[in-house]
């Protein structure tokens, strides 16, 4: 199975001011810090290997999760230094460590998807990316995929369209060529590399069932504790 990358540097500002001193990966979500629960749901898809991408506190995750050992997985990691890379920066920095494959997601994200699925549907296709996709319709959070018969055909996180009823999910799959043109060094954003891949004809979609959970808003994080203590009634 590939490598994931988490997306976990940020500066969480929407849950300040706690996240002044507590990175929003270890924010406590159903009395534990939020990453063990991706870490378990990773694992649980059949994942051995994640490099975390750290920046603001990034520390302090490192002393909690260590190498991974006590999760079953192995667990590297990858700074940005003194300055903040943004999300493609950080997958940019992190790439001697992800491999030719992997994907990638965010810090914030709790994603129960067919992760085995979407890494033989990237496997078959060739191309320098993949976007899973879930049909929003605007309701957890705004759309911004034009998608159908399963191509995307518009995708902007800024200029958006009625016509967009589908939302990111969260979950990417690259190839490490999508990032090679990316400066070393510099702040860049994952948005620029999908719409590069897109105008590029360089970018597939794959159409998740699964409603995504984030904790990258108060509500968000309510939300998401209420699911995974449903989820955790329903396995007992």
């Amino acid at each position: 199975m590939l490598t994931v990358a988490i997306l976990a540097g940020g500066l969480a500002t929407r849950l300040r001011p706690i996240t002044e001193t507590v990175p929003k990966s270890l924010l406590e979500v159903n009395g534990e810090p939020f990453i063990l629960h991706q870490l378990r749901l990773l694992h649980a898809n059949g994942i051995s290997r994640v490099v975390l991408c750290l920046g603001h506190l990034g520390e302090m995750v490192q002393r909690v999760i260590g190498d991974g050992s006590a999760f079953s997985l192995q667990i590297d990691y990858s700074f940005d230094g003194p300055a903040l890379l943004g999300t493609s920066g950080a997958v940019k920095n992190a790439l001697p460590k992800l491999g030719a494959s992997f994907f990638v997601m965010y810090g914030d994200s709790y994603l129960p998807c067919d992760y085995a699925s979407i890494a033989r549907n990237f496997d078959s296709l060739g191309v320098l990316g993949m976007m899973t996709v879930f049909r929003n319709e605007g309701q957890w959070d705004t759309s911004n995929v034009e998608f159908k018969a399963g191509t995307i055909l518009a995708y902007s996180k800024t200029n958006r369209s009625p016509r967009m009823r589908y939302i990111d999910y969260g979950l990417g799959v690259f190839r490490a060529e999508a990032f090679h043109n990316l400066p070393v060094g510099k702040p860049s954003d994952l948005a620029e590399v999908y719409a590069d891949l897109l105008r590029r004809k360089q970018l597939a979609a794959f159409e998740v069932r699964e409603r995504f959970y984030e904790i990258g808003s108060p509500e968000g994080l309510q939300e998401t504790a209420e699911f995974l203590a449903a989820q955790r009634i329903n396995q007992t």
